[in-house]
């Protein structure tokens, strides 16, 4: 299991709001701490996946159970 400093909980919301908590975790964490975002918007990985690239943050880890639940694992640069 990936220890991570921040938990953010997305579940329900729909985009853009998973994307919208994530950056706002991020302004508040400091380079090189993980925030954990779980999400259930089946676009979100889409939508982390390409803020991840332009930000250069990186996501450590992506899982998907079969409800639908996202977690995502994300180290900010």
């Amino acid at each position: 299991m990936i220890e991570f400093n921040v938990d953010v909980d997305a579940s329900g919301l729909h985009c853009p709001l998973p994307l919208l908590r994530l950056k706002k975790a991020l302004k508040e964490m400091q380079s090189g701490e993980v925030v954990r975002v779980i999400a259930t918007d089946p676009a979100a990985h889409l939508d982390f996946g390409v803020y991840a690239e332009q930000t250069k943050n990186e996501i450590l880890d992506y899982l998907k159970d079969e409800e639908g639940k996202q977690v995502f694992y994300i180290r900010k640069k």
